[in-house]
């Protein structure tokens, strides 16, 4: 069968199909592994328990349940769950925002595939010159600060799409380290459709700081273009922040959220966030792909916000939560790694461990394999380098490590981490350190 260069474009090996196949090898196939890889949610059973009392009350409602299962959702999506969370957003956010800056996907994954596409790729060339009238520009997504979440990087349709911007490094005592955006690199030219950031980004935890959020708004101004904020891990929910934010939604942003890192990732259900104009054009291409969106996450979630529980869901079930899983599997990691060069990234959200291993000897996707083959799972650090293309050795000295498991894992996961490691430097050196 010969494929179309739209079916070559979407099937080649890449970062995001193999995150995949090892996450579900590993969750599915194979439970044995120790998994630090994915970006599947950890299992927390206070969280599932207010999820199975809330079906055990649509399984016994045979009116509930016939909406669950057997009617379409409007394009937009379901009106009482637009209606609930625009009334969160405004009540417990204090954002300025109404039923008509919300729209309902299936998963964020597919609302960046509509969004990217919406804005980069090629364009009509309004120029005022007629011999250049007609002809087409190539426009592009701006990353203000790589590595990114590398499920952005197949989503384009041509090539060229993306372009991104090599953050500088600030070192913090003696473990730690940041990266900021350097605003002096960042060049915004016409070529540039939106910029994007995630926060807290995945992978390395980082939160863009609300100082340099309002920089890239500003920015966003004064070229017209929109700033993308990917919001799976962070507010409004679920929340999964270990300093405090005090975000404002804009008229120039445009938010993505999703439910699975509240808890949810098999409801597939992605929400967007924005002006009413480009929310009706994310609906009409979402009901071209999709047709209707899933009933099960706006149910829920509509039930969650009627009862009030997502702010005690985000605040004191996930946050605590996950924020004690970081603390304990960094302890556990500075004791495995002592003897080598290695530095974490400020964790600040989300729920991985960006590991930096200056000098390593070897490229990172080698470690990644040598510690597949003794049973732990990680993600390779160079694929969320996708938008920078020079070579720089910082991106191969980098692995994404989940801490969504139990503390038994963590540790023995932290071993064999520790014992691979050391196995890669000059024994002189890990003697000295």
């Amino acid at each position: 069968m010969k494929l179309s260069k739209f079916g070559q474009q979407l099937t080649p090996d890449s970062g995001i199909v193999n995150l995949m196949a090892d996450l579900g090898n590993a969750l599915n196939v194979n439970p044995d592994i120790l998994f630090l890889g994915g970006g599947n949610p950890a299992q927390i059973p206070e969280f599932e328990n207010i999820i199975a009392e809330q079906l055990q009350q649509i399984a016994q409602t045979p009116a509930e349940l016939h909406k669950l299962i057997g009617i379409y959702q409007s394009p937009q999506g379901a009106e009482n769950f637009i209606s609930a969370l625009a009334t969160y957003l405004q009540d417990e956010c204090g954002w300025p925002v109404t039923e008509d800056n919300i729209a309902v996907t299936n998963g964020s994954q597919s609302a960046f595939f509509i969004l990217l596409n919406m804005l980069a790729g090629e364009h009509a060339n309004n120029a005022e010159r007629p011999d250049e009238q007609g002809q087409t520009v190539h426009k592009k997504i701006m990353f203000p600060l790589v590595p990114e979440y590398l499920g952005y990087s197949d989503q384009a349709l041509a090539e060229h799409y993306f372009a991104g911007v090599k953050p500088k490094i600030e070192l913090q005592g003696e473990h730690f380290f940041k990266y900021k955006i350097d605003f002096d690199a960042l060049t915004i030219d016409p070529s540039v459709a939106a910029l994007c950031v995630s926060r807290p980004t995945n992978p390395t935890g980082n939160m863009v700081s609300e100082a340099e959020l309002s920089q890239l708004s500003d920015l966003a101004k004064q070229h017209q273009i929109p700033l993308i904020i990917d919001c799976a891990y962070g507010e409004p929910f679920p929340g999964i922040v270990y300093q405090e934010s005090h975000y404002q939604w804009q008229d120039e942003h445009i938010l993505v959220l999703s439910l699975s890192k509240l808890g949810l990732p098999a409801v597939r259900t992605g929400i967007v966030i924005a002006k009413p104009e480009v929310v009706k054009n994310v609906v009409k291409a979402n009901t071209i792909m999709s047709l209707a969106n899933g009933n099960l996450g706006p149910e829920l979630m509509t039930r969650l916000l009627d009862q009030g529980l997502v702010s005690k869901i985000s605040k004191t079930i996930l946050q605590p939560f996950y924020q004690k899983k970081c603390d304990y599997f960094i302890s556990e990691l500075i004791n495995a790694l002592k003897g080598v060069p290695f530095r974490f990234h400020q964790p600040e959200g989300a729920f991985f461990i960006w590991l930096w291993l200056e000098g390593l000897p070897v490229h990172s996707s080698v470690l990644y394999q040598n510690l597949k083959n003794e049973g732990v799972l990680v993600m390779d650090g160079e694929p969320f380098f996708f938008a920078l293309p020079d070579e720089w050795p910082h991106k191969h000295e980098c692995l994404r490590l989940s801490y969504c498991q139990s503390e038994t894992v963590l540790s023995q996961a932290a071993g064999i981490l520790g014992r691979e490691i050391k196995k890669l430097y000059p024994s002189g050196l890990t003697e000295k350190i």
